[in-house]
């Protein structure tokens, strides 16, 4: 008798040389895949997600089963603030592109990449996955969070329409290897870290821009790829998740750099430059429903995840996104 082999899951990861694609590229690779599972990582060299003609072809040539759907174009505070249409226009482009060659290629599952941002400014906290849709997102990246609620009515849509298992989760904020470390148009943590490389080198000061005051849930790269792996294989739901740390584990800004400094054993001044925006005070998020899916999940350790990082950023600075 003739042995078959199981029917394989050929899984396309979009922005796969991004930080989260990174991620979840070593979590596979250090013995969290399986065997009947082959992991297909593109990044916008591969094909431009804009182009709808060449996200039909990539899907085309590489027949995915599922997709983790994380390209986006992406960039910190003040990048937002000055390119709204154009966050708009190309996140808009590459999520329709990818969710329609998805379903017309007959992907069995795709999970898409939300962020905590595109919840409304003025809000009750926590922030729980029910609330995405209940007024307007913070101003000052309305381009980028519209852009990525869309993804959510779509899947409503392909599910309501068609059958189609599109889910997002919304993680908080995300570190770790891999980030991009740009210090104009980076996100607060990769940003700190190449400030206190910096002021160590120099023998300056640290300026922080801000108050210092804001809070924030940090997820370290390398737990999120965890728990991705997870939705792909076990979450059913059309409906998001968010996958964060607790909200007992939010920390300030200051505290945030306090952390770094701490790990890359920084001994100078540390300064804060009131003159620059802080944006959204917090976002707190709950947690609350991943609990209830997986009570047992344990987190790095903030000041750990921050250690491997710096440690990571220094070894790798050379080439590092910067």
């Amino acid at each position: 008798m003739e042995v078959t082999e199981p029917v394989g899951r050929r899984i396309l990861v979009t922005g796969g040389t991004g930080l989260v694609g990174k991620a979840i590229e070593k979590v596979v690779a250090d013995g969290e895949g399986r065997p009947d599972e082959e992991w297909i990582f593109v990044s916008s060299r591969d094909a431009d997600l804009t182009s709808a003609a060449a996200t039909r072809a990539l899907f085309e040539q590489h027949k995915p089963t599922h997709v983790i759907h994380l390209a986006a174009m992406v960039g910190g505070l003040f990048k937002n603030i000055r390119y709204n249409l154009d966050f708009w226009r190309r996140n808009i482009h590459i999520n329709d592109n990818v969710l329609h060659s998805a379903y017309e290629t007959g992907v069995q599952k795709v999970v898409s990449c939300l962020s905590t941002c595109i919840f409304p400014d003025e809000t009750t906290y926590p922030i729980d996955e029910t609330m995405i849709h209940n007024g307007p997102p913070h101003s000052s990246n309305f381009g980028y969070s519209y852009a990525k609620r869309m993804i959510d009515i779509q899947n409503r849509g392909y599910f309501e329409q068609h059958g189609c298992r599109f889910t997002a989760v919304i993680p908080t904020n995300v570190f770790g290897p891999h980030d991009n470390f740009n210090i104009e148009d980076g996100h607060v943590l990769p940003g700190l870290i190449h400030k206190v490389y910096l002021a160590k080198q120099n023998g300056s000061a640290l300026t922080v821009w801000g108050t210092g005051k804001p809070r924030r849930q940090f997820i370290y790269s390398l737990d999120l790829a965890r728990l991705f792996l997870w939705v792909l294989r076990e979450y059913d739901e059309v409906e998001p998740i968010i996958l964060s740390v607790g909200e007992e584990d939010e920390v300030s800004i200051r505290e945030a750099a306090e952390a770094i400094a701490e790990a890359m054993d920084f001994r100078g001044e540390l300064l804060f430059d009131t003159t620059k925006a802080d944006g959204q005070f917090k976002k707190t998020a709950s947690n609350a429903k991943l609990r209830r899916y997986l009570p047992g999940f344990q987190f790095t350790p903030f000041r750990q995840a921050v250690k491997e990082t710096c440690a990571w950023f220094s070894t790798n600075y050379a080439n590092a996104r910067k």
